[in-house]
């Protein structure tokens, strides 16, 4: 009953659309699917994984989210427009997560035995999250939407990109190395190295250009103008005696 009034609470408190604990009962999917994964969890502890697993894939059919009978989950889990969500077998999460849509929470191998993350307290897994592999992610820490962390994770950070670095811990912003704002654009390169070929090309045409037309007049003129002094092949001159 502690576990029903926590998930309930942390909708109230993480989403500012919920108006009432009636609303947040029936209409919060992300709520449903942790509630059939309390129940589906007590049946795979209870060595009943084939009647957890059928319970999983009708809450999936419903909700949209995939949660492994046996994943671990604590108290105040919030899952915000879960479409898509993915949260493997042997994964933990602590208390007062936030998940949002699209975020997995998976392996990276065959590998049996411990193989999905383990995920601290006060942890926002933002949209279209990925976290791979068998580590730890630290209390107080934030994913950034669309990152891919596949390592460790101390406390108190923020972790954004691909693969995902530390940018921000213990509220102190991380020194990146590599700044992003001055990356070079491959397109823009090739289209500059096009546009200096092609400026090459048009010297080069109007040099050669420049060259060819007096010599071609000059043998026009030789060739159309007869010369001094001589007779014109076919004048019609009689030029018996």
């Amino acid at each position: 009953m502690g576990h029903i009034r926590s998930d309930i609470q942390a909708v109230l408190d993480n989403d500012p659309a919920a108006r009432n604990t009636w609303e947040v009962i029936f209409t919060y999917s992300g709520l449903h699917a942790i509630w059939a994964h309390r129940l589906a969890h007590a049946f795979h502890r209870r060595g009943m994984p084939t009647l957890a697993r059928w319970i999983s894939q009708v809450s999936r059919f419903f909700t949209g989210i995939e949660i492994h009978p046996g994943a671990t989950i604590g108290r105040g889990l919030f899952i915000d427009h879960g479409m898509g969500v993915v949260i493997g077998e042997t994964c933990e999460i602590g208390e007062n997560v936030v998940i949002y849509q699209g975020v997995t929470l998976g392996g990276t191998g065959k590998e049996r035995g411990k193989r999905h993350p383990t995920i601290g307290n006060n942890v926002v897994i933002s949209s279209g999250a990925k976290v791979l592999g068998s580590f730890t992610v630290g209390d107080n820490v934030n994913i950034g939407a669309n990152s891919v962390v596949l390592s460790e994770v101390p406390d108190n950070s923020t972790v954004v990109g691909i693969p995902g670095r530390i940018v921000k811990r213990n509220g102190v912003r991380v020194k990146d190395r590599l700044d992003h704002t001055q990356m070079p654009d491959p397109v823009v390169e090739m289209f500059r190295q096009m546009q200096a070929e092609i400026q090459q090309l048009r010297e080069e045409l109007a040099r050669v250009g420049g060259q060819t037309e007096p010599q071609a007049a000059g043998e026009g003129e030789q060739a159309g103008t007869p010369q001094e002094g001589k007779q014109p092949i076919g004048s019609g001159r009689n030029t018996r005696p």
